[in-house]
């Protein structure tokens, strides 16, 4: 057991050493922290940043627009910060406005300021307070600094709210992947025979297939949604941890300590949980590095073909889909940011798995 905290630990030293490596963690711990508190930082805190105006859609970044806030509810609840609250505000975008008695007047927002309409509204009947009050608390200037996408909505919370699903996917993808991966690799190389012949078939079947058709086919079997996605990506991924373990565990089992434990009549599942994979776990742990990377892009991947995350959860990949045609109508950003932020992220999750590759291959120094 000491000799194994000290291989760790040096593992862990070596991967200190790689800036690349530490930078990368830092970053998608920073990642996490949005992630975890979205619906605080962004702009729109409104449900999938869903509070939009067709009228100001495709605005470039830094865009300001006067509004009008127009209250619809108060009620508040604490789950709002995790899940998003409900719209309780309308935004109407106004080029100017002016009050009359109890009425306010106001020139709606047009590209065109020839074609904006005047209209107007009661004070008393719509805020139920005093003209003073409006001006004051419910007229006012709003930026976007992502500019907004096709719908009007806000770009940076939408950005900022579809880290949620990327990481998301990750997670639930390469848990799925580890605990199908690791049961059916120690099975398969521990009691090997016909047990691991036919879960060796199973796992050359299944790595046959195209990973994108198998998750699409697995999508259609259980329906559009946002779970749904997670687990058919995660079942398409256990193969690679499967084939990894099932080598280590059959190099292990023959070790002196795994006789010995046999000799004291300690049970397979004891063997296999308690002596065999505490040993196996650092090619695990690399595999799975790579896997949260390609969770991400088959995910993307599946937004962008309309099988993922479904409209109006915001999802980098959907993102993508909703604005790749604007690339050639002069505001490729809208595609280009979500893209970017992909990159980064993927590129984040393979820097640190070629960090722990190489802080815990013990052949190095």
């Amino acid at each position: 057991m000491e000799k194994a905290v000290s291989q760790y630990g040096m593992a862990l030293q070596k991967f200190k050493k790689n800036f690349w490596g530490v930078f990368s963690f830092w970053f998608i711990i920073f990642l996490i922290i949005i992630s975890v508190f979205a619906y605080v930082i962004a702009p729109d805190a409104t449900k999938n940043a869903n509070n939009g105006d067709v009228s100001i859609r495709t605005k470039p970044p830094g865009f300001t627009v006067k509004v009008i806030e127009i209250p619809i509810n108060d009620q508040h609840h604490f789950t709002d910060w995790i899940t998003g609250k409900k719209i309780n505000t309308q935004y109407i975008p106004i080029l100017d406005y002016h009050i009359q008695n109890d009425t306010l007047y106001y020139h709606q927002y047009n590209e065109d300021v020839q074609l904006a309409q005047e209209k107007s509204m009661s004070i008393a009947a719509v805020f139920h307070t005093d003209s003073t009050t409006v001006e004051k608390e419910h007229i006012g200037e709003k930026k976007f600094w992502l500019g907004t996408d096709n719908q009007g909505r806000d770009y940076l919370s939408r950005l900022i709210i579809g880290t949620r699903v990327s990481l998301t996917i990750g997670f639930v993808a390469v848990f799925i992947s580890i605990i199908v991966g690791v049961t059916l690799g120690s099975i398969a190389g521990y009691f090997g025979g016909k047990i691991d012949t036919f879960i060796l078939w199973l796992i050359n079947v299944v790595w046959s297939i195209p990973t994108l058709l198998l998750v699409i086919a697995i999508t259609l079997a259980l329906g559009k949604g946002f779970w749904q996605v997670f687990i058919a990506v995660g079942l398409t991924m256990w193969v690679e941890v499967a084939r990894i373990v099932r080598g280590q565990v059959m190099s292990l089992k023959q070790a002196q300590y795994i006789t010995a434990a046999r000799a004291l009549g300690f049970s397979d599942v004891r063997i296999i949980f308690k002596h065999i994979l505490p040993n196996s776990w650092a090619p695990v742990i690399v595999i799975s590095a790579a896997n949260f990377a390609s969770a991400i892009l088959i995910e993307s991947g599946l937004s962008f073909l309309g099988l993922g995350a479904q409209v109006p959860i915001p999802s980098w990949g959907g993102m993508i889909k909703e604005h790749y045609n604007y690339i050639i109508l002069g505001k490729a950003y809208l595609a280009l940011i979500p893209g970017t932020a992909m990159v980064l992220l993927v590129v984040a999750f393979m820097m640190i798995g070629n960090a722990l590759r190489d802080a815990l291959d013990v052949k190095k120094s």
